[in-house]
């Protein structure tokens, strides 16, 4: 087994986990519930970790991670000339939906 990476909570964890099983990849979560602990412990030392089942799998992984981590980010202009950014389908000054 091969630690692949720590999430900065379980949510996140178990969305990295689903996609690499999706992959093919064999992975597990370790660390569920240490984040009650944090403050007897290091905080760094409590959070959600990933692990491979098997470490050939490491460099497809790590891929995989790294599409998940890097998703572009949609940015839109609207007819009232606000840029709206991040994944709103509405504008925030005028309330106008995303164009299609």
């Amino acid at each position: 087994m091969l630690r692949l990476t720590q999430a900065p909570n379980i949510a996140i964890a178990a969305l990295w986990v689903d996609a690499l099983r999706h992959a093919g990849i064999e992975a597990s979560m370790q660390r569920y519930f240490l984040g009650a602990a944090a403050g007897e412990l290091p905080p760094d030392q409590c959070l959600p970790e990933v692990w491979l089942i098997h470490d050939e799998q490491e460099a497809q992984a790590r891929s995989v991670l790294q599409e998940l981590t890097n998703l572009p980010q949609r940015r839109w202009l609207c007819l009232c000339g606000e840029m709206v950014e991040g994944g709103f389908e509405q504008c925030w000054n005028c309330a106008r939906p995303m164009p299609l």
